[in-house]
């Protein structure tokens, strides 16, 4: 071999070596960057588990602040129902009694002058007219009580079902109506104004925007609680241009400029100990962000404050 092949030999074999060592540290670093993205998607899981734990504690928390509301709500209709079925129980021989004598006249056991001295009878006992008048009213009132009572259970079940991430074109609208509701009697003393107009379908989750504003009201009330004026709270809900906005208004004790910085902040609350989790406006937040949205807060200290969610329009193909 001569010198200049050694020469190109040995500069091959120096080639060869540092693209080896190259080769190896780019597998390396391969090999690290693979397993730092696999650490990071369970990170991101694991916070994503965390969240959700957290919204469903939140409800839960909620649901705490309601249960006597709700339970007066479901208390009222129960009552006049069990009232009216009582009432049925008064009627209930004579209905038998009516029931069981047409049977033998159908089957000729009896005669007609029994049959009709049967009727008198039990006419005298119970009057076949409060029979035909009231009978109808009783039941249909107890039905209407039985309704409520299903309406309510229905929003409560609506509401405490954990976040299921079942997005559709819907109407927001559908998830005020649904949190008015379930707020009825603890809005009963409040000055509500609503001003609802007709908005187009977008994609979004109903389940999590009824927890938003379920939030946004009971913030709203409890910022009017210990007030000397009547408590007032406006909500408006209205679509302008690309955009659908639900505002909630109130003339409350108002925040200030510090509170309105960390008002986001997980566990942050003003409220005393025991009476608030801290994560009411920061799950708020995290789901109007889960709609491509922003909240925007205007609060004077002594005046009241307002609260509005902007949120984009989206079609299904949008996310």
């Amino acid at each position: 071999m001569t010198k200049q092949a050694e020469d190109y030999y040995r500069a091959y074999l120096r080639e060869k070596q540092a693209r080896d060592e190259l080769e190896h540290l780019l597998e390396e670093k391969t090999r690290a960057l693979y397993e730092s993205n696999q650490a990071l998607e369970e990170k991101i899981l694991q916070l994503q588990n965390q969240q959700a734990v957290l919204m469903q504690a939140e409800k839960m928390a909620t649901l705490g602040t309601l249960s006597a509301g709700v339970a007066h709500e479901i208390n009222n209709p129960l009552a006049y129902a069990m009232s009216n079925l009582e009432s049925l129980n008064y009627v209930k021989p004579v209905l038998g009694g009516l029931l069981s004598v047409s049977k033998d006249f159908i089957a000729k056991e009896i005669s007609n002058d029994d049959f009709i001295t049967e009727l008198k009878r039990l006419n005298q006992q119970q009057s076949f007219g409060f029979l035909i008048t009231d009978m109808d009213e009783l039941l249909d009132d107890a039905q209407d009580g039985l309704r409520r009572i299903g309406a309510i259970v229905k929003n409560l079940l609506s509401f405490a079902r954990p976040k299921n991430n079942l997005l559709a074109m819907a109407d927001i609208s559908k998830s005020l109506e649904s949190g008015l509701k379930l707020l009825n009697n603890q809005l009963k003393n409040t000055h509500l104004i609503c001003h609802v107009q007709p908005i187009p379908l977008s994609y979004c989750n109903l389940a999590t925007l009824n927890q938003v504003i379920v939030n946004l009201l009971l913030n709203a009330k409890q910022a009017c609680d210990g007030r000397e004026q009547k408590a007032e709270i406006v909500v408006k809900l209205f679509s302008e241009r690309s955009f659908i906005y639900l505002s909630v208004e109130d003339n409350g004790c108002g925040m200030s400029e510090e509170t309105i910085k960390r008002i986001f902040d997980p566990f942050f609350t003003t409220k005393p100990v025991g009476q608030g989790t801290g994560m009411g406006m920061s799950i708020v937040y995290s789901i109007i962000q889960e709609h491509q949205g922003r909240v925007l807060i205007d609060s004077t200290v002594g005046a009241g404050s307002k609260v509005v969610c902007e949120l984009p329009i989206l079609e299904e193909t949008d996310e």
